[in-house]
């Protein structure tokens, strides 16, 4: 297997990037698609398609620089509020990505993993998906996680139903019951929780997403386009994220 040599802690720093204090764990709320095309008089599926040449790229600046977890906010929950005939194009780009991309995923040893209820996907979707995470099981290095029809309180809702079940067959007593059971019943079990957050389009707001994980995560937003995001704006976001404070509550002596 042939894999995307990482940087060295040298051409880290001449990036202006401290090895010490790069994220575990990166969240991206992909936002703008659709206004990237309105501006430019193209219809919304461009932008959509044009987003895709963004994910590839920091997809792989990320496993170059040794990020152990992507999370990417592909499709939400709520976006099937939007037109058909854009739900099928999305569908489609999402199909045509998994199988397209199965060969540079393993080509650069990434885990492939998905969160999200799995109703309305389509069948076709659903395999090819699970056809990736077949192939990359064995993979070592970063794991890409597709956030697909996600949403927290979902999620939530989820994880409560699941903890009730097991309560009511006696296999969980109510008052074990702490933030790990919680966590462990999520759809992001195993994974850690995100360092940092990502989001594009200017907007300020997390948009139901991984709620209960960014309890500490860090928030860097951007006035570009997702379809405008490169290796530049992300190279800006770990240099910011770097030179927080991150006290999680506690105080520094």
């Amino acid at each position: 297997m042939t894999t995307v040599a990482g940087y060295s802690d040298a051409q880290l720093q001449e990036l202006g990037l401290d090895p010490a204090k790069l994220p575990q764990h990166i969240a991206v709320i992909m936002d703008g698609n659709g206004r990237w095309a309105r501006s430019r008089g193209l219809p919304r599926i461009e932008g959509h398609r044009r987003g895709v040449k963004s994910v590839r790229k920091i997809v792989e600046e990320c496993a170059r620089l040794g990020v152990g977890y992507l999370t990417l906010y592909c499709f939400s929950s709520e976006n099937w509020k939007r037109p058909q005939h854009e739900l099928n194009l999305l569908m489609s780009l999402l199909k045509q990505y998994v199988i397209e991309e199965r060969s540079e995923i393993m080509r650069q040893n990434l885990s492939f993993r998905t969160i999200g209820r799995k109703e309305g996907l389509g069948e076709e979707v659903l395999a090819e998906v699970q056809k990736t995470i077949d192939y990359s099981r064995d993979n070592t290095g970063m794991c890409l996680c597709l956030a697909l029809n996600y949403g927290s309180r979902g999620e939530l809702v989820d994880a409560v139903q699941t903890i009730a079940q097991k309560v009511q067959e006696g296999t969980l007593n109510p008052n074990e019951i702490d933030e790990a059971t919680i966590a462990d019943h999520l759809y992001t079990r195993g994974m850690p929780d995100p360092d940092l957050i990502v989001r594009t389009s200017g907007e300020m707001r997390v948009s139901n997403f991984l709620l209960w994980q960014l309890s500490y995560a860090e928030l860097w937003v951007t006035d570009k386009h997702w379809p405008e995001f490169r290796q530049e704006e992300l190279h800006q976001a770990l240099r910011d994220y770097a030179s927080r404070d991150r006290r999680f509550g506690g105080l520094k002596g």
